[in-house]
Order: structure tokens, then sequence, then C-alpha cells
């Protein structure tokens, strides 16, 4: 694997911090935003965001996605309001160290096939769970600029800070 495991699970807890960095920057007025009516809204995407992640470690883990456990993870999820669904979110990272830890070398290139196609558990974590963490919290800020939050810069999307008032 190209990362190892200690930095695919500092790069997820990373993907967390910024999540709940502009979660942060939510007003409960913006909740209910989507750019288009068959799109999430910013509240439908944190609930997706509470379950996704780990939840493909965990299919990753087992070898196969399981529909049912999904859907029960996405009724879970669905049933939460926003201070709930964040404080799922924050556990994020001890569930990654934990799910993550306890794999070898061979786990992660193991191969697998989850959605028909063919790759090593540690690419799928890689380019779908990794990935898909940051894709979906970019969309999480283009939905905050949307919604007027202009001070908001690169270091809120990538490092998960606010950018230093001028003096």
């Amino acid at each position: 694997m190209v990362l190892t495991k200690s930095e695919l699970i500092g790069s997820l807890k990373h993907e967390v911090h910024i999540l709940l960095h502009l979660s942060s920057k939510l007003d409960r007025s913006m909740l209910d935003y989507r750019p288009t009516p068959k799109q999430r809204s910013a509240m439908e995407l944190l609930r997706y965001l509470s379950i996704m992640g780990p939840m493909l470690v965990k299919f990753a883990k087992a070898g196969a996605f399981d529909p049912a456990q999904w859907t029960v993870e996405q009724g879970a999820a669905a049933a939460r309001d926003f201070d709930q669904t964040l404080a799922v979110i924050a556990g994020h990272g001890d569930l990654y160290a934990s799910l993550l830890g306890e794999m070898s070398d061979a786990d992660f290139r193991e191969e697998i096939e989850m959605f028909g196609n063919k790759t090593t558990r540690g690419a799928f974590l890689v380019n779908l769970v990794l990935c898909g963490c940051a894709a979906y919290r970019t969309q999480l800020f283009v939905y905050l600029k949307a919604c007027g939050r202009e001070e908001l810069s690169t270091l809120n999307l990538w490092a998960g800070i606010d950018a230093p008032v001028p003096a």
C-alpha cells in the first residue's frame, strides 16, 4: 500500500477534523439547503457522512457490501438531529483507528470485489473511503459558500482551520 496503516488512519482522522470544522460553520437555517431538488440537503449530506466511511471500512473488511446492514444504518442516521449527527461523526476518528488498527499489511493487499469491481482492500479504502470523505466534505464547503459563507477559504477546506484575521 502506498500509505502506511498509521498514515491512512491519520488521513481519515484529519477528514473527520475538517468535516467537524466545516459543520461548525453551518447555521441551522442552512441545514435544509440543497442546490437542486434532487440533491441532498446539507443535513442529509451530514447524515450520509455519518455512516459512509465507517460502513465502507466494515464492508471492505468483510469483503462484501451488505445492503441490509446499510439500510439499517441509513435509517438510524435519518432519525438523528444535527447535534446527534455531529456526535457520531466526532467518534469516527477513534472508530477508524479501531477498525483499521487490527488489520495486517496482508489484509490491505488482499483482493476484494466491491460494487462490481475487483481491487485490493487497501486501494478500496483509499479510493472510496478516504477520497469519498474528501469529495463529500468539499460538497459541504460548496454548500456553505452558496449559503453566503464568503469568508471561508482553502484553509477551511483543506486544513480545517480559519484563515488568520489580517492585522
